[in-house]
């Protein structure tokens, strides 16, 4: 039987600020160092959402990276 990857459905609070330039910095205070801005709000939004796929994708490629660089001795 072939196996299917499921993809789940996350949600995040993002805050958005005006810029005192003009535009919008927004973030993810769940996700540390997870920031992006846009001259526009419709911009800033698809940043963000951008930010955060490559910002989650970082985290799984570092936490299979560490799996495999992980050594395991029986005692």
């Amino acid at each position: 039987m072939k196996k299917t990857k499921s993809k789940k459905i996350l949600k995040y609070d993002v805050v958005f600020e005006e810029a005192e330039e003009g535009g919008y910095t927004v973030y993810v205070p769940a996700l540390p160092g997870c920031i992006s801005e846009g001259d526009t709000f419709e911009k800033a939004k698809k940043n963000i959402k951008d930010a955060i796929t490559l910002y989650l994708e970082s985290i799984e490629i570092d936490r299979k990276s560490a799996l495999n660089d992980t050594i395991f001795y029986a005692l």
